[in-house]
């Protein structure tokens, strides 16, 4: 009596070699960069004085990124609500800002505001307290404005204003989006109810529009986050910058621009897991 040899059934292997081609292997390759870039931050001592001294731009780098993109979603949503717009004055000033900034590389935009925008609005301030302070009840305001200083505005201050000049043309064009794919029944039912365009906006179309823009705003979080490695072009204290004068003083670029690196790229992959999580949850809701 021979013993028979059990065949592999092809059916078997092959939903077992389909899951291990679904493994996130890019997830694991980055673990295991992380984990020995971490074991040289507790070993090498060059690594250890790099994240000691450009970890401090971590504070200036997610500073720079709220404080920006707080200020490009309100810039946004006011250039969205004049990209849908019926009001030709109002459409096309929005349309012209958004085409004519959505054209222009972030860093030119970055040193316009800096060195342009943020100048030539003071002077403009100044110019308004001036006269202001020709009218009674409102000299005191007219004082403090004549007491702007563009001396007093540290480069971080200028740099914010140059992100949110850039960033508000791509947040405006989410925001159209997504007012855009809301029903036009929508509109026309709460306007049947008695509401203006104003209220019907506010309470009826924004509400269902910025639920479903809530990824795509998260994913331009972690874009103007990386776009803000670009500020150390006005000598901003930030990763960037503070990783460059490491490798300045050190001559250890190898240690430098790993540890600059990781640091964003902790940040990012942090931010794109919440991203998920949100996109998750607003899909289930829908």
């Amino acid at each position: 009596m021979t013993a028979s040899i059990e065949q592999p059934q092809e059916g078997k292997i092959i939903p077992v070699i389909n899951n291990f081609s679904k493994w996130p292997w890019w997830a694991l390759a980055i673990g295991l960069a992380a984990l020995v870039i971490i074991y040289n931050f507790i070993t090498n001592q060059s690594y250890n004085d790099a994240i000691s001294y450009i970890g401090t731009g971590v504070i200036t780098t997610i500073r720079v990124t709220l404080t920006a993109y707080s200020m490009a979603l309100v810039g946004g949503l006011i250039l969205g609500l004049g990209r849908v717009s019926k009001n030709v004055l109002y459409y096309n000033i929005a349309t012209f800002y958004v085409e004519l900034m959505r054209g222009i590389p972030m860093l030119v935009i970055i040193l316009y505001g800096a060195f342009v925008v943020v100048p030539v609005g003071l002077n403009i301030l100044t110019t308004l307290g001036n006269w202001l302070i020709g009218i009674s009840f409102l000299a005191g305001v007219g004082q403090a404005l004549t007491q702007l200083d563009i001396q007093k505005i540290d480069m971080s201050g200028r740099a914010i204003a140059g992100l949110a000049m850039g960033y508000a043309a791509f947040e405006a064009e989410v925001f159209r989006a997504g007012i855009q794919s809301i029903d036009k029944g929508q509109m026309e039912a709460a306007r049947s109810l008695g509401m203006n365009y104003v209220q019907a906006m506010r309470f009826v179309i924004l509400p269902q529009a910025l639920r479903r823009v809530l990824p795509p705003l998260g994913n331009d979080l972690i874009a103007i986050l990386k776009d803000s490695s670009l500020i150390s072009a006005l000598a901003v204290n930030d990763i960037t910058q503070l990783g460059k004068k490491f490798r300045a003083r050190s001559f250890s670029s190898f240690e430098a621009y790993n540890t600059m690196a990781f640091l964003y790229l902790t940040m990012t992959i942090s931010l794109s897991m919440l991203v998920k999580f949100i996109e998750r949850k607003t899909s289930r809701g829908r």
